[in-house]
């Protein structure tokens, strides 16, 4: 009988590319996203920032474990099928209850302790998958058991003693959990497996695709029910077009680039990329996508709603610093991303980074439309800067990339 459920686990093959049960998986991740943007949204307090923060660095975490199992066994075969659904059962669930997530709401379930239970039940169905993987490759096997021994039981037991506390303990259990999660994943070893680093790189190129697409869907609903006017077009398609150009920063070039040295590198140095690059570096570059969907849904609510703002008003606080502070996130992160596995820095995206910081407080001062168009001329201005500074190296990137 365990040889059987063996054999339906197919190992994943190196030209593999991301499977549509994969795709369907993100679509948990689609709504988390929405559901963290909206959390942030409702109270845009610095306490509230911070929750949404450990709220998308768990659900981060959730997804990261999958795109490492899928590039092990094929997620749409067999067992691992299964497991693939329940795990999305229990990633929405927990994306249902991210609002209550620190406070329960009357009635129902007691949200912050159904979170983590539910966040509990992804995760070790992610441990038995690996489990039953490695049967016949005792490196792996080793290194899954060390892994699980720290990452398992801090992520997961602090948040569930977390869910029965409330205020600065509360938070500090969060804070405790993601960080020993982490910490114990840099630490646990090298001796991971990576069967197709072309699935690897698109599963997370998918995932940023995702996050740019929830920034888009914060335009919309910025303005959802609103009658269309020039402040709402020309307003939706400066966040599309900053969307847009976030997704030129990372698929260009850089996307490129680092997923070259990824099929390259071998052994440690290749998990080591995977791990750094793509799991860590992901993060803040996510959180950026989402600070700034924040920051772009109050933008078109600033302009889209007469009776509640002008096309006067500033957009300024929390809200401005996430569209601004969002964008320098991403870009940081891009670099960082890029950095690890060529070791070079990218150093017009540093620039950029620190004129926009730099421009946070003029555009305090500015109507919250007109803010958006300084931002979206920046990135603007980086990407047309990079497209002819570097064009012939850009050039013989791209082309390795369908030679």
């Amino acid at each position: 009988m365990i040889g059987s459920k063996r054999a339906r686990l197919l190992p994943t093959a190196e030209d593999a590319s991301v499977t549509q049960l994969e795709l369907f998986f993100d679509l948990v991740l689609v709504f988390a996203f929405t559901m963290v943007t909206g959390l942030v949204a409702h109270d845009t307090s610095a306490k509230n920032m911070l929750r949404a923060v450990l709220v998308l660095a768990v659900m981060w975490w959730l997804w990261i474990a999958y795109s490492w199992l899928g590039n092990v066994v094929r997620a749409d075969e067999g067992i691992a099928r299964v497991a693939m659904f329940v795990a999305m059962g229990g990633g929405f669930l927990a994306a249902l209850t991210i609002p209550e997530a620190f406070d329960d709401a009357p009635g129902g379930w007691y949200g912050p302790l159904v979170f983590a239970i539910a966040y509990l039940i992804v995760r070790l169905v992610h441990l038995a998958m690996f489990v039953l993987a490695s049967a016949e490759d005792s490196q792996l096997r080793t290194q899954v058991l060390r892994w699980s021994l720290g990452s398992i039981t801090i992520g997961t037991t602090l948040l569930v003693i977390a869910a029965m506390t409330a205020g600065t303990a509360q938070i500090v259990l969060w804070i405790a959990a993601i960080v020993g999660d982490m910490g114990w994943t840099l630490l646990a070893g090298e001796d991971w497996r990576l069967n197709s680093a072309s699935h690897f790189s698109e599963r997370y190129g998918l995932i940023t695709i995702v996050a740019l697409g929830e920034s888009i869907v914060s335009i919309g609903i910025g303005v959802a029910g609103l009658p269309i006017s020039w402040p709402i077009a020309v307003g939706s398609l400066l966040g599309l077009a900053v969307s847009g150009l976030l997704w030129w920063a990372y698929f260009d070039v850089a996307a490129l680039s680092v997923e070259h040295e990824l099929q390259r590198a071998q052994g440690e140095r290749q998990i080591k990329i995977a791990r750094n690059s793509y799991t860590f570096w992901h993060f803040p570059l996510i959180a950026g996508v989402i600070g700034l969907s924040l920051g772009l849904k109050k933008v078109l609510y600033y302009v889209g709603d007469a009776s509640a703002h002008n096309l006067k008003d500033a957009l300024s606080g929390i809200p401005l610093f996430a569209l601004y502070g969002g964008v320098v996130l991403y870009l940081i992160a891009l670099v960082g991303f890029k950095q690890y596995a060529t070791g070079s820095v990218t150093v017009p995206r540093l620039v950029a980074a620190v004129v926009l910081l730099a421009l946070i407080p003029a555009a305090c001062a500015l109507p919250a439309l007109a803010s958006l168009g300084l931002l979206c001329g920046v990135l603007v201005l980086l990407i047309v800067w990079e497209t002819m500074r570097y064009a012939q190296p850009r050039d013989e990137i791209r082309h390795a990339a369908h030679g």
